[in-house]
């Protein structure tokens, strides 16, 4: 995954008032999970335009999915993920809560339950435009996928400072998956 150097802040419309709100929520002390919840809140009511990006780096890379910082603070991080057609991430968790919300495309979820020795299949979404959700850990295992015919761009915040090159994610899996039995 490729991270492109960050723009100032004051040049990304929308950014100073997503800023403001996330700084906002995370000074409670809420605790990992209902923070993730109050920022995807903040997210919904103010998610900023596509134009938040450059049309450079709306375009990804057709070889990996490309992840662009665009601010990092001790409280939290902002990243837009940019994925081409059929790009998806390995089955991972996370190191930290995160709130996204989708900007252009679709970004198909599966969700996973950590069985000890495999993996059980729990649940599935089509995140659209607009869509926002949030989670922390334990209980955030996933795979994304970009299952549409165009570019798909999100925006995360997550509850870590991911500048120097720090990562999101804790843990990949390499389990074998189970269909939920329920279903």
């Amino acid at each position: 995954m490729t991270t492109m150097t960050p723009i100032t802040t004051s040049a990304r419309t929308g950014l100073a008032d997503l800023l403001d709100g996330i700084r906002e929520q995370t000074a409670r002390d809420l605790g990992p999970r209902r923070t993730a919840l109050a920022v995807a809140d903040v997210l919904r009511a103010g998610m900023p335009p596509i134009d938040l990006l450059t049309a450079e780096e709306r375009v990804g890379d057709a070889n990996e999915l490309v992840s662009h910082l665009l601010h990092a603070e001790p409280a939290f991080s902002i990243k837009a993920l940019v994925w081409q057609p059929g790009q998806l991430t390995p089955i991972h968790d996370h190191i930290a809560w995160c709130a996204f919300g989708v900007m252009q495309g679709v970004e198909y979820e599966t969700l996973y339950r950590d069985d000890g020795d495999h993996l059980t299949e729990i649940g599935r979404v089509a995140n659209q435009v607009g869509d926002v959700s949030g989670f922390a850990p334990p209980g955030d295992i996933h795979r994304v996928h970009n299952t549409g015919d165009i570019t798909a761009i999100s925006l995360h915040v997550y509850g870590a400072d991911l500048s120097a090159d720090a990562v999101s994610i804790r843990r990949e899996y390499d389990l074998r998956v189970e269909p939920d039995p329920r279903s």
